[in-house]
């Protein structure tokens, strides 16, 4: 727990509790770009229908994670002990709608490319975190079916069921980390 103390008018004195987040889960993609709204698509369904603990806090962060990750890079304060991005991706052996973990040190060099349907953070970065912060980095990606051109808002069946599959796949990870 951390307490903060806070000066209102008047000199009275608050504290206030609150929690650290020892998880952070980022939501990456654009939900009006058809599939490339899976990240943001979990972190709702996360928050509606799961019962997060407190030390755990899911945000869609859009196509802007670079800014919270940098935070952490360049702060102590604040850093979680692990995060878990949510990504879709298109990478030729996977079907449409596979959910499959990714870590950032076992990316081939010849991947990298591959991670850049919105601007995710760069390899370099999340491998810097987890070296120099300890911050463990779990990427959790799912195989898009289509990316369109312009403006489509909506999931395809298989990413909508993919949602779903990596919604259990989190409550998975966050009871091994209780255990």
């Amino acid at each position: 727990m951390i307490f903060l103390t806070i000066t209102q008018h008047g000199g009275t004195v608050r504290t206030m509790q609150s929690t650290k987040h020892t998880t952070m889960i980022f939501g990456c993609g654009n939900v009006i770009m058809g599939d490339d709204g899976y990240g943001p698509a979990v972190v709702d369904k996360l928050n509606a229908y799961y019962n997060l603990p407190d030390s755990v806090q899911a945000i869609d962060v859009g196509t802007c994670v670079r800014e919270y990750l940098f935070d952490y890079l360049l702060t102590e304060e604040g850093r979680p002990d692990q995060i878990i991005i949510l990504d879709a991706v298109d990478f030729p052996d996977h079907k449409p709608g596979d959910v499959f973990q990714i870590f950032p040190d076992t990316i081939p060099a010849k991947k990298i490319h591959d991670f850049s349907l919105h601007q995710f953070p760069t390899v370099n970065l999340l491998q810097e975190l987890e070296q120099h912060t300890g911050i463990k980095i779990l990427i959790l990606a799912a195989q898009v079916k289509y990316i369109p051109e312009e403006i489509e808002p909506g999931l395809s069946s298989a990413m909508s069921l993919a949602v779903t599959e990596a919604c259990e796949h989190i409550s998975r990870i966050l009871n091994d980390n209780v255990n």
